[in-house]
C-alpha cells in the first residue's frame, strides 16, 4: 500500500482511528470519511466493529472511488460512496467524522469553514479524528523533521528523484499548520476538547470532541 510506504506508522494510526471510533460508536451510527481515497480506513473500521453502521466515503477522485468500491465489494462491506468536493456534500447526524491528510490541502481561509461544517454535522458528543502534517515553531526542527522523513522514504525504496518530484508537486499545495494553530482552529469553532493522539516528528493524529 502506497500510504504505508509514504506515511510513517500508518498502520498504527489506522488502528488507533478504529479503536477510538469504536469507543464512541453505537448501533446505526453514521461515520463519514472525508477524502476517503480507497476506503482503507472505513473498511478497517467495519472489519473491527460488529455494530450496524452507516459508512459514508467522500472523495473527488473517480479512480480512487473505483478502487474503493472494488475493495468494499471484495470484503462484503456496505459503504455509500460520493464523488464530490467535501464542501458540497451534506454532513448530518454523524457520530464520527474522519479526515486523514486532507485539511492540509485546503486553503487556510476555507479550512475553518470546513471545520465549522464538520462541527455542525456532528451529533453532540460526536468526534472528529484527523491526521495532518504539522509545522514546528522552530525552523531548525522543521528542517530536521523533513530530513528524517526523506530518510524514512529512502528506507521504503523511494529514489532521490521520486522524493524530489513529490516535494515539488506539493510545493505551495500542502499548507501545514502548527499544532497550536490546529488546536485554535478547532476550539474557535466550538469543539469542547482537542487532543493529540499520536505524533511522529511532523506527522500528527488529533481528536476533537463536540
Amino acid at each position: 500500500d502506497m500510504l504505508g510506504r509514504s506515511v510513517p506508522y500508518y498502520k498504527e494510526m489506522l488502528q488507533l482511528t478504529t479503536n477510538f471510533a469504536n469507543e464512541y460508536l453505537e448501533e446505526n451510527d453514521k461515520v463519514y470519511d472525508l477524502g476517503c481515497s480507497t476506503a482503507t480506513t472505513l473498511i478497517h473500521l467495519a472489519k473491527h466493529n460488529n455494530k450496524n453502521l452507516q459508512l459514508i466515503g467522500v472523495d473527488n477522485s473517480d479512480a480512487m472511488l473505483e478502487r474503493a468500491k472494488n475493495k468494499a465489494n471484495a470484503f462484503g462491506i456496505e459503504i455509500d460512496f460520493y464523488h464530490s468536493d467535501i464542501f458540497d456534500i451534506d454532513i448530518s447526524d454523524a457520530k464520527v467524522i474522519i479526515s486523514n491528510y486532507t485539511l492540509q490541502f485546503i486553503r487556510p481561509l476555507q479550512r475553518e469553514k470546513l471545520i465549522e461544517k464538520i462541527y455542525n454535522g456532528l451529533k453532540e458528543g460526536g468526534i472528529f479524528i484527523f491526521c495532518e502534517k504539522v509545522l514546528s515553531e522552530d525552523k531548525k526542527l522543521n528542517k530536521i523533521f523533513i530530513d528524517e522523513y526523506y530518510d524514512f522514504k529512502k528506507s521504503q525504496g523511494y529514489s532521490e528523484y521520486e522524493i524530489a518530484q513529490k516535494r515539488e508537486a506539493l510545493e505551495n499545495v500542502l499548507i501545514p499548520y502548527s499544532m497550536d494553530e490546529n488546536r485554535k482552529m478547532v476550539e474557535n469553532i466550538g469543539f469542547s476538547h482537542f487532543e493529540c493522539l499520536f505524533k511522529w516528528l511532523n506527522f500528527s493524529m488529533f481528536i476533537a470532541i463536540k
